[in-house]
């Protein structure tokens, strides 16, 4: 998993003042909070020190956040800045957690995992028609998947799948070649743009839509699909009544489990009685992909290209792939790099703080059990092909199998 990117992480709105909350990402808990003074998050770790005790539990004093056990409130640099039990002694020098640098922006919180200095980091998109609110109208969700967020972000830029798996919804069974397509990319991002067929519309979009006709006559549609280095992905379409974009994060909680948090806007129907059926459109398409992505071997994404087959339609997927490979490389030779500079010992390189490993504790959620042996052996066989990172770019990270995901949030299915 890369660490180095800026991670979404969160709703803006769904952090309320004085209510500290759970996340969890790269395998990490975390916990965020709104300090009183100015509204500003903090991210840190969701560990107590002094015996680990979770402090997304706690309570907010000032721009503080104390522990619900013993009372010990950190300040938002994760020092510890009181001992109840012991007011009057001097506080140890290791009696602090990590803290990582947020940002909020497009309606999202969004935490720096990594350790590259703040002129070295990859930068946030920019997603700013979120914030178009004359134009576009938004609605937003969540979702959740037994998958790897590679797996999820590959299905969501390939085009060819479509036809099969959204068969009359956005995909046209009636036509599944994929014709020519243009291709936009920088260093973080791939773009691909194309013109299709739709399907024949339903509901109260097919009585408006001008699109019923035979398929030789319905007007076609520009579709684009686009990456965002690591994890992020921007569906944006055409229709006959106006512009529809799906702005998407996946955020990895570990290997095995993804959350996935979108923005849909329309530039029509803007009236809030259309809602409803915006968001359900969109967890209809989430769920299609769902149950093939979820039971997609090997689980992780293999690192050598040749593992799997590519066809022509398959380029932007194979673009990511690539990109993957680029960061492994670079991670090395930045590895290389700081491992001649001398650090403290537990200490981040280039930060004097100490590292604290950070748990995986167990989190219930009823009726799922562990993989079956065959599956557990698919995905050692998907990690043969990749590389062991911990570095500068990217990282791996070990999960216990006990570890489980939240309880289940998704919606039941339309």
């Amino acid at each position: 998993m890369f660490k180095n990117f800026w991670y979404a992480v969160e709703f803006s709105t769904d952090l309320e003042v004085g209510k500290p909350k759970k996340v969890k990402i790269l395998g990490q808990q975390l916990v965020l909070y709104r300090k009183n003074s100015d509204n500003s998050v903090v991210a840190m770790s969701d560990l107590c020190v002094h015996r680990g005790a979770a402090l997304s539990g706690g309570t907010i004093k000032d721009d503080c956040i104390v522990c619900p056990y013993h009372g010990w409130e950190y300040s938002p640099d994760g020092a510890v800045q009181k001992v109840p039990a012991q007011p009057d002694k001097a506080i140890p020098r290791k009696a602090r957690i990590d803290s990582y640098p947020t940002q909020e922006k497009y309606m999202f919180i969004w935490v720096y995992m990594g350790d590259l200095p703040e002129d070295e980091r990859p930068p946030i998109p920019d997603w700013s028609e979120i914030d178009d609110t004359e134009t576009y109208r938004a609605v937003t969700g969540s979702f959740l998947w037994n998958s790897n967020y590679e797996r999820i972000l590959e299905n969501g830029v390939d085009v060819a799948h479509t036809p099969f798996v959204h068969g009359g919804v956005f995909g046209n069974p009636e036509k599944p070649e994929v014709p020519e397509f243009v291709m936009e990319e920088s260093d973080w991002h791939c773009k691909i743009s194309i013109v299709l067929n739709p399907p024949r519309s339903k509901g109260i979009w097919g009585m408006i839509n001008p699109n019923r006709q035979a398929l030789a006559d319905r007007p076609p549609v520009p579709v684009s699909t686009t990456w965002y280095l690591p994890n992020m992905i921007l569906l944006d379409v055409g229709t006959p009544m106006g512009a529809m974009k799906i702005f998407d994060v996946n955020i990895p909680i570990d290997d095995e489990w993804t959350l996935v948090k979108f923005v849909a806007l329309r530039s029509f129907f803007k009236g809030k009685w259309a809602d409803r059926d915006a968001r359900r459109r969109v967890f209809k398409v989430l769920y299609e992909d769902q149950a093939i992505v979820d039971n997609v071997r090997p689980e992780l994404l293999p690192f050598d290209l040749s593992a799997e087959l590519h066809i022509k339609s398959d380029q932007n997927a194979v673009k990511y792939r690539r990109r993957r490979q680029g960061s492994s490389r670079r991670a090395g030779a930045s590895k290389a790099t700081r491992s001649s500079a001398k650090a403290a010992p537990g200490s981040r390189p280039g930060s004097s703080r100490p590292r604290r490993a950070s748990p995986c504790p167990s989190w219930p959620m009823p009726g799922t059990s562990r993989r079956s042996a065959a599956a557990r052996s698919s995905r050692a066989a998907a990690r043969r092909h990749r590389p062991a990172w911990s570095t500068a770019w990217c990282c791996t990270t070990t999960i216990p199998l006990r570890s489980r995901p939240p309880r289940p949030m998704n919606p039941p299915p339309a």
